[in-house]
């Protein structure tokens, strides 16, 4: 009785094992399928200089009273399209080059997929790329920038 007691308390042990190692895998899988997937791009600001950033964000904070704001850290690329906006998501992305806007207007992004259609897009929000240095976290102002290569 007791050896029946001990091979049964095994089996839901290993059962109980092999059960977390599935769903941590699926944890995984589907936390990446969410966007949780690190973003890693070498940026070359309008002076000529690289920063290789990992955990790429595009970063815009919302104004809603002239003390407060709310931040927003997004893994896509919101741009114009005629009167809409296009939420273009980093994983498809492969290279941006940014045309400076005239006056105060808002950049022209110039967007290279990685299936290799290209298309040149208004920069909907003003916003700025955040990420990981060597050196510690870095934020880079579009309107700064000449390219960012995705990796």
């Amino acid at each position: 009785m007791l050896q029946r007691c001990h091979s049964l308390r095994s089996a839901v042990a290993a059962v109980a094992a092999l059960a977390a190692l599935l769903c941590g895998t699926a944890l995984q899988a589907s936390a990446q399928q969410n966007g949780d997937k690190p973003f890693h791009a070498l940026v070359t600001d309008a002076k000529d200089m690289q920063t290789d950033l990992k955990n790429v964000l595009f970063y815009w904070e919302e104004k809603v009273s002239e003390t407060s704001f709310i931040p927003h850290e997004l893994k896509h690329l919101p741009v114009k399209r005629g009167t809409a906006t296009v939420n273009i998501k980093f994983d498809g992305v492969k290279q941006v080059e940014v045309t400076p806007g005239a006056d105060k207007a808002l950049p022209t992004l110039h967007i290279t997929l990685t299936n290799g259609k290209t298309g040149d897009f208004p920069l909907a929000i003003d916003g700025s790329f955040k990420g990981d240095s060597d050196f510690g976290q870095v934020e880079l102002p579009v309107h700064g920038l000449k390219k960012l290569e995705f990796k």
